[in-house]
């Protein structure tokens, strides 16, 4: 299980995470929903240490860390035990498919150059990117890159997979090829934490949906009870405005 208690972050005086708490089990996918600017990818930045959380603490594979005395070790830790994927993609411009995927691997990790390329390239398979190992990120589609992005984040067999909205900058002819990939994932019972739009990928594959609205965990619960009977009037506004007006019926 991972455990986040007492989550808080503040840019300046301007609180985005107000005492987050969240656990999550082993194999969970956990879908966060809600407004743009209520702290989504905050929530996932401050989880993997890419932000540094102001309050509260967190345990995660066994690590215990608390938010307000970290220590470089502690940092190394959380980012070991979690795997982000950026919706920009994040690549290295100037290595390949193969060598993005094996750079953790071999920096991090420590491993032999010719078995994390072993490792790159089976992942790369797994993705449908058989012929793309060599391809540079220039010469890949949107889709292919995100793709490239997922499977370093397999790379690096973590505890948690962060997804900050992963199909965000793709056209809409690649998002259904990334999604397909995520689905596999979640089959794979993949420990994930997905902040999207992608409604119908909430329905099809959490575990359970998370509605975040001003810094706040507003209303959570499995997809079928959060879409159809939501029961905070900040939930039930948000689907109606981004699912219909017919969505969102209250008990």
């Amino acid at each position: 299980m991972i455990t986040v208690r007492g989550l808080t972050k503040f840019f300046g005086d301007t609180p985005v995470l107000n005492g987050i708490d969240l656990d999550i089990e082993q194999g969970e996918i956990i879908v966060v929903i809600g407004p743009s600017g209520t702290g989504k990818s905050t929530l996932l930045r401050c989880i993997n240490m890419l932000e540094s959380p102001d309050q509260g603490h967190i345990t995660l594979g066994g690590h215990h860390v608390d938010f307000d005395r970290v220590s470089n070790d502690d940092r190394l830790a959380l980012r070991r035990k979690t795997a982000f994927v950026f919706q920009n993609y994040a690549l290295f411009a100037n290595k390949n498919a193969l060598e993005n995927v094996a750079e953790r691997l071999i920096v991090v990790d420590g491993w032999p150059k010719a078995k994390a390329h072993a490792r790159a390239g089976e992942l790369l398979d797994r993705v449908g990117l058989n012929d793309k190992h060599t391809a540079y990120p220039a010469a890949l589609s949107g889709g292919q890159q995100q793709r490239v992005g997922i499977a370093r984040a397999m790379a690096a067999n973590s505890d948690l997979i962060l997804f900050d909205e992963p199909t965000s900058a793709l056209d809409p002819e690649w998002v259904d090829e990334v999604l397909s990939v995520m689905k596999q994932l979640a089959r794979e019972r993949q420990t994930m934490l997905v902040v999207t739009h992608e409604m119908q990928f909430a329905r099809d594959v959490a575990d359970r949906v998370i509605f975040m609205s001003g810094g706040n965990i507003v209303e959570q619960g499995p997809p079928e009870a959060l879409f159809s009977a939501p029961k905070d009037p900040r939930t039930r506004s948000f689907l109606r405005k981004v699912l219909g007006p017919q969505a969102a019926s209250s008990e």
